[in-house]
C-alpha cells in the first residue's frame, strides 16, 4: 500500500494538513467547480521540464483545484478497481505491488495542494480547503477499505509464508495487513459507516482548527512610540516598521508568531509590553471569538475516542502508537517522567538566579511568565558572560545556508547547486538548488528553500517533500523544500539568526537530508514511525558549532573573522543553561498531549483539563506549554502528532546517543560513523525494524543516559543514586 496514500488513511501528516474516504457516495452530489475542463486544467498536467519534471508552481490557482480532485480521484479509484477485478489469483505482484503504483496524479495534486494551504494561504484556498479536505479524507477511506480489495490483501497475508517472498517483500505484505486492519478493514454494516463518517467529520475539522489558528497568528501588537522600542536591536526594529507598513499600518508591527514573540520578549525592557504580547501569544485560539478552538477540540477528542473503540483500541493513544518504536503509552510516558523531575528541578534553579538578579536591580517584581526570557538572558550574560547581541553577527543566514550545504557535501556527498530562476516557484522568495551525487555527478533532486515569514504561510519550520524516491516503477528522484519563518531583514541589510535559529535550519534540513539520502524500492518502506522521524534532524544540529562550519561560515557580519574559540568555549560552557526552561516548555505539553489521548472518554472542557493536569505534574508557575491546546496544531490540524508529541524526546535520545559515537570516536566527522549512520539508518526508510537497525549501527539499544547528559541532568548512578556529573 502506497506509503504517502496510506498517510491520507490513517490521518497522518500529509502537508496540506489534509487527511484521509467513505467512498463514491461522498463524491456523487459534488459539482465540478473548475472554471476551465480538465484537459485545460495545468494541476493535472504531467511534471515537466527538468530534473525529472516540477510542480507548475506558476499556474496553481484556487480555482484549479476542485477539478484536479475530480479527475485525480477519478483515475486513482480507475487504477484501484483494475487491481479488483483482475481475474488472477491475489498475489504479491498484482495486488501489493501493483497498488504501491497507484495515484501518481492524485499524490501529483495533493503536494500543490499542501502548499497552497500551508507557504501562501488566503481566503481562497482556505475555502477550499474547508470544502475538500473532508472529501478527500473520504474518498481515502472508501477506497482502501473496499471489502473486495481487503480481500486481496487479505489473501496474500495468509499465503505469504509460501510465497517465495523475500525480506522486503514480506515486510511489505505485513505491514500493509496490519496497516489495514488498524483502519478498519474487518468492520462492517453500520460500523463501517460510522468510521467512515468519524474521518470524514475530522479532517473537516482539523482544516477548521488550523485556519483559526492562522487567522489568530495573523493578528498583531501595534507599537506607536518610540519608547515601545527599548531594549531592541535595530535590526529587529527595522523588521517590525517592515511588518507595519506591510499591514499599512503606522508604528511597529509585532506579529502573533514565535519569530515575533521570542526576541521580543528576550530583550525589551518594558514589562507591561512584554506581557501584552506573550498573553496575545499563548492566547491564540483561546479568546471567545470567532477563533477560538476550545469547542472544535472538544468535538475532535470525541470522535477520536469513539474511532479508537470503533478499531478495538483501548484509547486513542493505543490505536496512534501501534506503529511505532515506544509500542505503548506506557514506554512513552516512563521516558518523559524519567526527565521530568530534573527538568523541573532546574527550573527552580533558574527562576531563583534570574529573581536574584531582578531583586539586584530594584526591578520590585515577582519573575513571571513573560519575563523568563528576559532575565534568562541577564542570568547568561552574568554567569557565562554571553550575550545573544555578540552571538547573533556571527551567524549571517546566507553563511549558515552553505554551512549546512558544506555540511552535506562533507559527510554524505550531496552537492547543491543554486539554480533559481530555472523552474517554477510558488513565491518570488523561494530559492531552488539541484542536488547531485558529489562522487559521480548524478542527480539525486531538487531542493526548495522557502525561508522568510509572511503573511498566508503558517507559522514554525517543517520540511516536505513534493516527491519522493523510489526504484519501483522506475528510480525517481526527489522534490524536497524547507520551509521556515526567520523574519525578513529590510532591503540591503544582510539577514542575522540567532544560534537557536542556525539550529533550526540544521534540523529542517536535516529532515531534506534524510529523505534525498534515502534508497528504497518499495514507497511504503520509505516513511519511518512517528518517533524516528525527528531523529536523523535532530542529529544534524550537533554540526551547527562544530569547527570548520565555524571557521568558514560563522564570520562576523562587519570583520569577517570567524566565531574565536574563546567565545565557542563560553557557548558550550553554557549548553546547558536554561535547559529546565526548554524541557519543561517541551514536556509538560508532550505530557499533556498523552494524557489527553490516553483515556477511553473524551474530556470535553479543554482549558480546564490542560490546568487540572499541568498542576497534577507541578508545572512551575513561571512557564507556558510551547503549545497550548487551543493552539496545538501538531495535535489538531490532522492526527499527525496526536499522542505523539513526545516523539521528539524519544528521537533526542537516539539523537545524544548517536553524537556521544562521533565524539568518543575522537573526531566529529568521522566519514567512518558517518556512512555506516547513512548505511543502516538514513538510507533504509522502514525496510528494517528501526529498533534493530539502530542495534546494527551503535551495537546495543540507545543509552537514555546520553540525554540525561546532554540537558546536564542527574544521572542515576547504579543502585538507584544519581550523579551530576
Amino acid at each position: 500500500m502506497r506509503n504517502a496514500l496510506f498517510l491520507a488513511v490513517s490521518g497522518l501528516a500529509l502537508t496540506a494538513s489534509v487527511t484521509p474516504f467513505a467512498g463514491d457516495a461522498a463524491m456523487a452530489n459534488h459539482h465540478a467547480t473548475a472554471e476551465e475542463p480538465a484537459a485545460d486544467n495545468p494541476l493535472l498536467a504531467d511534471w515537466t521540464g527538468p530534473y525529472e519534471g516540477v510542480p507548475p508552481w506558476d499556474q496553481m490557482a484556487p480555482e484549479h483545484f476542485s477539478g484536479a480532485f475530480e479527475v485525480a480521484m477519478a483515475e486513482m479509484r480507475a487504477e484501484v478497481q483494475a487491481i479488483i477485478d483482475n481475474p488472477e489469483a491475489p498475489n504479491f505482484e498484482n495486488t501489493n505491488q501493483a497498488m504501491e503504483l497507484v495515484g501518481d496524479r492524485m499524490n501529483n495534486v495533493l503536494s500543490m495542494f499542501g502548499v497552497a494551504v500551508s507557504n501562501v494561504s488566503n481566503d481562497e484556498y482556505r475555502a477550499v480547503q474547508g470544502e475538500w479536505s473532508p472529501q478527500i479524507a473520504a474518498f481515502y477511506q472508501g477506497l482502501y477499505l473496499q471489502p473486495e480489495l481487503i480481500a486481496r490483501y487479505r489473501a496474500v497475508y495468509e499465503g505469504r509464508e509460501g510465497a517465495g517472498l523475500d525480506a522486503e517483500q514480506l515486510r511489505l505484505v505485513e505491514r500493509d495487513y496490519e496497516q489495514l486492519l488498524r483502519q478498519g478493514a474487518l468492520l462492517e454494516g453500520a460500523d463501517r459507516e460510522r468510521l467512515a463518517a468519524i474521518t470524514t467529520e475530522l479532517a473537516g475539522l482539523y482544516s477548521e482548527f488550523s485556519n483559526r489558528v492562522l487567522a489568530d497568528e495573523e493578528t498583531y501588537v501595534l507599537l506607536d512610540s518610540e519608547d515601545d522600542l527599548a531594549g531592541l536591536s535595530d535590526s529587529f526594529v527595522a523588521t517590525l516598521r517592515s511588518a507595519a507598513e506591510e499591514r499599512e499600518e503606522e508604528g511597529w508591527a509585532i506579529v502573533n508568531t514565535r519569530s515575533f514573540m521570542q526576541p521580543f520578549l528576550q530583550y525589551s525592557t518594558r514589562r507591561d509590553l512584554r506581557e501584552q504580547v506573550y498573553n496575545a501569544y499563548i492566547n491564540r485560539g483561546d479568546n471567545g471569538d470567532a477563533n477560538d478552538t476550545n469547542e472544535i477540540i472538544g468535538q475532535i477528542l470525541g470522535l477520536r475516542a469513539e474511532r479508537a473503540a470503533l478499531l478495538g483500541f483501548e484509547t486513542h493513544a493505543h490505536w496512534r502508537m501501534a506503529d511505532t518504536m515506544a509500542g505503548t503509552p506506557e514506554n512513552a510516558t516512563d521516558l518523559m517522567l524519567r526527565v521530568w523531575p530534573g527538568a523541573v528541578a532546574r527550573v527552580q534553579q533558574e527562576v531563583a538566579d534570574m529573581q536574584a538578579i531582578a531583586d539586584e536591580e530594584g526591578a520590585d517584581i515577582t519573575i513571571a511568565p513573560w519575563d523568563y526570557r528576559f532575565y534568562a538572558e541577564k542570568v547568561r550574560q552574568a554567569q557565562y558572560s554571553i550575550d545573544e547581541a555578540e552571538i547573533r553577527p556571527y551567524f549571517q543566514l546566507e553563511n549558515m545556508i552553505n554551512g549546512m550545504f558544506y555540511m552535506a557535501e562533507t559527510l554524505w556527498d550531496l552537492q547543491f547547486t543554486e539554480n533559481t530562476g530555472e523552474v517554477p516557484v510558488f513565491q518570488e522568495d523561494v530559492r531552488t538548488f539541484v542536488v547531485t551525487d558529489a562522487r559521480d555527478g548524478s542527480n539525486v533532486g531538487l531542493f526548495y528553500l522557502d525561508t522568510y515569514a509572511r503573511t498566508g504561510k503558517r507559522s514554525g519550520a517543517w520540511m516536505t517533500t513534493y516527491r519522493s524516491q523510489q526504484t519501483l516503477g522506475g528510480e525517481q528522484n526527489v522534490l524536497a523544500s524547507n520551509n521556515n519563518n526567520f523574519t525578513e531583514p529590510p532591503e540591503g541589510e544582510p539577514a542575522l539568526i540567532s544560534l537557536d535559529d542556525a539550529r533550526t535550519l540544521f534540523h529542517e534540513f536535516g529532515h531534506g537530508i534524510h529523505y534525498l539520502l534515502q534508497d528504497v524500492y518499495y514507497p511504503s518502506l520509505a516513511g519511518t514511525p512517528r518517533d524516528f522521524v525527528e531523529y536523523p534532524s535532530q542529529v544534524m544540529e550537533n554540526w551547527v558549532l562544530t569547527r570548520p562550519i565555524l571557521n568558514q561560515f560563522a564570520r562576523h557580519v562587519e570583520t569577517g573573522e570567524p566565531m574565536p574559540q574563546e567565545l565557542v568555549d563560553r557557548i558550550e560552557a553554557s549548553s546547558t543553561f536554561n535547559q529546565g526552561f526548554s524541557t519543561v516548555e517541551y514536556l509538560s505539553s508532550a505530557i499533556v498531549d498523552m494524557r489527553l489521548h490516553n483515556r477511553a472518554e473524551a474530556i470535553t472542557d479543554v482549558d480546564a483539563f490542560e490546568r487540572e493536569t499541568l498542576a497534577e505534574i507541578g508545572m512551575p508557575d513561571e512557564i507556558v506549554m510551547r503549545h497550548r491546546l487551543p493552539q496545538f496544531n501538531h495535535l489538531f490540524s490532522s492526527d499527525a502528532y496526536s499522542a505523539g508529541y513526545y516523539s521528539y524526546l524519544w528521537s533526542e535520545t537516539m539523537d545524544a546517543d548517536t553524537w556521544e559515537a562521533f565524539v568518543e570516536s575522537g573526531d566529529v566527522w568521522n566519514r567512518e560513523i558517518a556512512d555506516r549512520f547513512r548505511s543502516t539508518l538514513l538510507s533504509t526508510g522502514n525496510e528494517t525494524d528501526r529498533a534493530e537497525a539502530y542495534r546494527a549501527f551503535r551495537g546495543r539499544d540507545p543509552d537514555v543516559d546520553a540525554l540525561l547528559r546532554k540537558r546536564g541532568f542527574p544521572v542515576p548512578e547504579a543502585g538507584g543514586e544519581t550523579s551530576d556529573d
